[in-house]
């Protein structure tokens, strides 16, 4: 954890915060921190600064802290990035949600595919997707959430919605079995489509590129998807 993220509901006054959380127990057991320590907070949806430790006491395995805060600064800019991505296996969402919103990615769409499995929509780690991006958040000291939107249906979402999300931006699809190689330095608004290992069906593709898409590729070689996204950001932007 890099950042104490904090919200309104943790403030007792106007500068003084208190934690009796996950986060009081992290600033013990990880900072070890000492009144007069200071640590990088920042306020969700808000602005970055620091936060000085002004008592911080355990009684067996109760962690309390108190800070006083002072905020001056803005997050960094988030990417000019819009992420559709098919539901990827359950166990692999909690990473990849982290690593994007590490990334800075500003919006998410999780997609059905026809390589989706049905059960996925049904697992609990759809429940937990604020918390997965709060995590990206501490690591990277960001205080701004990466947005996500579920779409169980593809052709609704791609004949009916996608339309407005890409429009006035470049729209790019990942496929490995094209010739297109993906560009690099993307210096502008961005709507990056990925599909499940393997990548989209053709029927898929021919729909995306029918909705704007340019479909590209980074090599023959299929990578796990948790891989190649990072990869594929790196690149482009």
């Amino acid at each position: 954890m890099n950042l104490i993220l904090i919200t309104e509901h943790d403030f007792v006054s106007s500068s003084l915060i208190e934690l009796s959380d996950y986060r009081a127990k992290h600033i013990h057991q990880v900072h070890q921190a000492e009144p007069g320590r200071r640590l990088k907070v920042g306020m969700l949806n808000g602005l970055m600064g620091y936060g000085e430790v002004i008592e911080a006491t355990q009684d067996g395995q109760s962690f309390r802290v108190s800070l006083t805060v002072e905020l001056t600064h803005n997050p960094p800019n988030k990417l000019p990035l819009t992420v559709i991505l098919a539901l990827p296996r359950p166990k692999m969402l909690r990473r990849i949600i982290q690593n994007l919103t590490a990334l800075g990615v500003e919006h998410l769409v999780l997609i059905n595919s026809y390589r989706v499995e049905k059960s996925y929509w049904q697992s609990p780690f759809l429940e937990q997707l604020d918390e997965y991006v709060q995590l990206g958040l501490e690591q990277a000291v960001d205080t701004v959430p990466m947005t996500i939107q579920l779409e169980k249906r593809f052709k609704p979402f791609v004949e009916d919605r996608l339309p407005t999300v890409v429009s006035e931006k470049k729209a790019l699809v990942a496929h490995p079995y094209v010739s297109e190689t993906c560009p690099r330095d993307i210096d502008e608004s961005l709507v990056l489509a990925i599909g499940p290992e393997g990548g989209f069906i053709q029927y898929e593709v021919d729909k995306l590129i029918e909705a704007g898409f340019e479909a590209v590729t980074l090599g023959q070689r299929i990578q796990k998807v948790e891989t190649v996204l990072p990869q594929l950001i790196g690149r482009l932007f």
